[in-house]
């Protein structure tokens, strides 16, 4: 019995990352001799076990072997005669298919540390195309690292693409991989890399036909939508929105897919066209609620955002009402991040100043002190309260433009 660090573990230590769980791969012993031993197993289709005491994961080596089409159909055989470069070898890339002995020796049998020192994902095996969710990690560490796809994993995940397999990914799954791509600090890439490989055709129809469109080059030297929106997710994080933020800038322009080639490159009412897109997409991947509430807040009114120094006060108002700002504060706050990262997607203008949050903050900040307590003790309620709340709020508001 003999027992190796693998993976992930093994993977950020020698990019010098932090190590957030350790898992763990035991050559040579059975379930039994495990659970004598004291683990206890957790794994329903193959034996994964728990440590007694560090509650790390261990699992017995193990080989796979495809029956059905998507990602669901394996049969796995655990056997003590399964060795470790077998195992290794039915991991997704060389990054990914090391191993650390006990006494600290590293087990690369596919060359994952040149690969690693490189900065290309390379699949290991033929075995890769077996499981469809495995182009969306490629693209997810490419947005984690900012490491390339190698030409021939590139290949074999157009043939994929082509052979029809990311039909079988289910919403939750995908939406789940683009959340964490869009944590990372390249999330930009997971689009790029979906794009190349046909994956995002298939999955995000209404991103894919972004590229290729046109925008007026006074307002955007890039020219291209598509280009546009991996700009302004860049912004997104060198600004540090939040994934959810991001998910926001990412969905943001949907509706200049949808403007008639005669109209090109103007694109009147795109966030108009774009909020059914925007709802149609969240719906489909399942996104969270507060996910789906941004992203329509930024499509319907980021044009809005961009002109609030020049906007009524009135109008002004019901921006801030419509985001919900009152209420929701941080969703308010989120949605002048994501407005800002959009001005900021532009060839040449990355570096621009957005005074139009600061005035939308402070107007915000300022209008969420007007209480209808005092026309509530006057026995005014309901509309009427309202009515007042909201004319005291556009007054204040008028005077704060007069003060700028």
């Amino acid at each position: 019995m003999e027992t190796y660090l693998v993976g992930g573990a093994v993977r950020d230590e020698l990019l010098g990352r932090p190590v957030i769980d350790r898992d763990y791969v035991v050559v040579g012993s059975s379930p039994q001799e495990m659970e004598a031993l004291g683990f206890r197993r957790v794994g329903a289709d193959f034996p994964v076990f728990l440590h007694p005491e560090t509650h790390c994961e261990y699992a017995l080596a193990r080989t796979e072997r495809k029956t059905a089409p998507g990602y669901r159909g394996f049969v796995v055989h655990a056997d003590p005669d399964v060795t470790l470069d077998e195992d290794l070898r039915r991991r997704d890339l060389t990054i990914n298919a090391m191993a650390r002995g006990a006494d600290g020796t590293l087990v690369d049998p596919y060359g994952g540390l040149a690969d690693l020192r490189g900065g290309i994902l390379r699949h290991v095996s033929p075995a890769f195309a077996e499981d469809p969710v495995r182009i969306l990690r490629v693209a997810r560490f490419a947005a984690r690292f900012g490491f390339t796809v190698a030409s021939e994993t590139m290949a074999l995940m157009r043939a994929m693409v082509g052979a029809g397999e990311v039909a079988a990914l289910v919403p939750e799954r995908v939406f789940t991989e683009l959340d964490r791509a869009l944590a990372e600090p390249h999330p930009w890439l997971f689009v790029e890399v979906l794009r190349a490989c046909g994956a995002l055709a298939a999955q995000f129809p209404e991103i894919d036909r972004l590229f290729g469109v046109p925008q007026p080059p006074a307002y955007h030297p890039e020219g291209d939508t598509g280009v546009h929106v991996l700009l302004a997710l860049r912004q997104a994080a060198v600004l540090g929105l939040s994934a959810r933020a991001r998910f926001a800038v990412l969905l943001h322009d949907l509706g200049k897919g949808l403007t008639p080639r005669e109209e090109w490159p103007s694109h009147k009412g795109h966030e108009a066209r774009g909020v059914p897109l925007v709802e149609a997409l969240c719906a489909r991947l399942k996104a969270p609620v507060e996910y789906r509430a941004l992203a329509r807040a930024v499509a319907a009114h980021h044009l809005l955002a961009h002109d609030a120094l020049r906007l009524k006060a009135a109008t002004v108002l019901r921006l801030v009402e419509a985001v919900d700002g009152f209420r929701r504060p941080e969703r308010f706050e989120e949605f002048l991040g994501a407005c800002e990262a959009d001005a900021r997607g532009r060839a040449g203008l990355e570096d621009t100043d957005y005074p139009q949050a600061r005035w939308l903050r402070t107007v915000r900040d300022a209008a969420a002190g007007v209480s209808g307590r005092e026309w509530a003790a006057q026995g005014l309620a309901g509309e009427q309260i309202q009515e007042r709340v909201r004319a005291a709020r556009t007054r204040l508001i008028a005077a704060l433009k007069v003060a700028r």
